[in-house]
């Protein structure tokens, strides 16, 4: 390899991931804002109407959406005036999260985009959410795992599961070949 070319990204393994996540924890809240106007929180606080609006959130993603999980749904925001998107999913290592990745990274991306303020939720803000914005992170703005890993943390405790985990090692080593290929525009601002 010539001095100066740079060596291909290369995913991390699940360990060394899980190393990052439980390194330099220390207590965050029920709610944590991770990136500039992107929250992550708890169920409670979904469901806290007057601490939305204090925050001034207007978009709510709830990745823990249906009536076996938080079920509050767009009419439960209609007198808050707050967009609703959600995703049905369980928290465990065998569901699939990725077919909900894209739209996720849609709707926050274009809450943003309006100057909203998004909130991304799940029962404790720590895996399916964690995971979500994670996801958005990459697609949208660019960042590979480990940058937007060490991002969130910076503001939160998440642990996503270890199959979410994978699921975004499969998403970032997607991305890195096709940035590596030059087949990936730069994320629009």
């Amino acid at each position: 390899m010539r001095p100066e070319e740079e060596p291909e990204y290369q995913t991390p393994p699940t360990c060394d991931l899980l190393g990052l996540l439980l390194k330099n924890r220390r207590p965050t809240g029920a709610v944590n804002e991770v990136w500039l106007n992107l929250y992550v929180g708890d169920a409670f606080t979904a469901q806290n109407k007057p601490q939305l609006a204090n925050l001034g959130i207007t978009h709510v993603l709830n990745a823990a959406h249906g009536p076996q999980h938080i079920d509050t749904g767009p009419r439960f925001y209609n007198d808050a005036n707050i967009e609703y998107h959600g995703v049905e999913a369980s928290d465990c290592k065998d569901f699939d999260l990725r077919p909900f990745f894209r739209d996720a990274a849609e709707f926050i991306h274009v809450a943003l985009r309006q100057q909203g303020k998004v909130l991304v939720h799940c029962a404790r803000g720590i895996s399916r959410s964690a995971t979500l914005v994670l996801a958005y992170l990459m697609l949208r703005e660019g960042l590979t795992l480990v940058e937007a890993l060490e991002a969130v943390c910076r503001h939160r405790n998440i642990l996503p599961n270890v199959g979410f985990l994978n699921q975004l090692r499969q998403l970032d080593a997607s991305l890195a070949r096709q940035r590596n290929k030059g087949q990936i525009a730069l994320p629009e601002k």
